[in-house]
């Protein structure tokens, strides 16, 4: 029995994923998204791709653009808690948001070195943030951001470890029993 959880550990393990992306909220107002824009381009997103002629630049619009620096943003930081809240702006998903050309970054190695300064989307205004402590007007990253996060017991939680987490415990029982 015990082989058998050990078979179904592994399996589990190979065949998980962590992958998660950042993704702005389509319900946004294009005002919040340019400003959640202009805050991950000017703490350290790579927008080198959402600048014209960027692979990344079509469809030209803020919310596109803004998931791609959001989710830059966040893998940048390690896939961190909070990295992906920008007061409520963007949310994490587990889809790839990549398309035709365009490849979203699923980790920090893959996100790029390069840093950009904000961009604006054509009919909206921007400028470009440059945050001494991190945070510009409450956005950053999760204005209520916490050393520890009790909603997990205190543990981190990275996208995917909850069936790792279930089979690890499932292959302690059989193992014990």
């Amino acid at each position: 029995m015990a082989a058998l959880a050990l078979v179904v550990l592994i399996f589990t393990m190979v065949g998980g994923s962590d992958a998660a992306w950042c993704v702005c909220k389509p319900e946004m107002s294009d005002t919040a998204l340019q400003r959640t824009l202009d805050y991950a381009c000017g703490a350290g997103a790579d927008c080198t791709p959402i600048l014209q002629n960027g692979a990344c630049y079509n469809p030209n619009t803020v919310k596109a653009h803004c998931s791609y620096a959001a989710n830059s943003y966040y893998q940048r930081k390690g896939q961190a808690q909070g990295a992906c809240d920008f007061s409520g702006t963007a949310a994490l998903a587990t889809t790839d948001p990549s398309y035709s050309g365009c490849t979203f970054p699923a980790t920090a190695s893959a996100a790029g070195t390069g840093s950009t300064p904000a961009t604006s989307t054509p009919g909206t205004t921007s400028g470009t943030f440059s945050p001494s402590n991190g945070v510009v007007g409450g956005l950053g990253p999760s204005s209520s951001m916490s050393n520890e996060d009790m909603s997990h017991g205190g543990f981190p939680v990275k996208a995917g470890m909850g069936s790792l987490l279930l089979t690890v415990i499932c292959s302690v029982m059989a193992s014990l029993g």
